[in-house]
């Protein structure tokens, strides 16, 4: 499988997962999340997958300041309804990387590591999505604004083209290069970026 460059050079997230831990799936329980696992589960690589990734990766690293992140240990609650806007793909890449599932996510086993009931929508809030830990309480809302990287320059155009239904090989590659290039922007230039990704509270 072929993928953009710039896909490993978004630095990776890690987590401690106590369950795989448990059941013998990783040693330690440690797993380490690419931005190309964002990618596989979302079918595609966006600025909402983007703003998704680096919007988890502040989360824990506002929550977990000198510790590793758990998974199964943090809630994640969205403003939005689930069917609203693109709440839907922001909450599985969150749920990825945090474990946080809705009512159809793992019970647990005997009564430790459930993640049933930890990914909420509709909750009212001043931020886009809250990140919560369940040890402690403590939590961060965010906000993406995916304005703060403006499309580029033709990009409207290359995408009418791509879609069209005459469109050709080289009018498709030449819209999904320009494409996954204002990805890269977002997640090599403006990582750190507090206008695209800011920490509400």
């Amino acid at each position: 499988m072929k993928t953009p460059a710039f896909f490993d050079a978004v630095p990776p997230i890690q987590v401690a997962e106590p369950l795989a831990a448990l059941l013998g799936a990783t040693e330690g329980g440690r797993i380490e999340y690419h931005y190309l696992d964002a990618v596989k589960l979302a079918g595609h690589s966006c600025p909402t997958v983007a703003g998704a990734w680096l919007m988890t990766r502040t989360a824990l690293a506002r929550l977990y300041p000198d510790e590793t992140p758990e998974r199964g240990g943090v809630r994640v609650e969205l403003r939005q309804a689930i069917d609203e806007g693109v709440a839907g793909v922001i909450a599985s890449v969150a749920g990825l990387i945090t474990g946080a599932a809705n009512d159809g996510g793992f019970k647990g086993l005997a009564g430790r590591f459930g993640r049933q009931g930890l990914l909420r929508f509709g909750v009212a809030m001043a931020g886009e999505i809250r990140f919560t830990r369940l040890d402690n309480g403590s939590s961060v809302e965010l906000m993406h604004s995916p304005q703060a990287v403006p499309r580029p320059t033709g990009l409207a155009d290359l995408m009418r083209n791509a879609l069209a239904p005459q469109a050709d090989a080289a009018t498709c590659k030449a819209f999904g290069e320009a494409w996954q290039d204002w990805v890269r922007t977002i997640l090599i230039e403006h990582a750190d970026d507090a206008a695209l990704i800011t920490v509400m509270r």
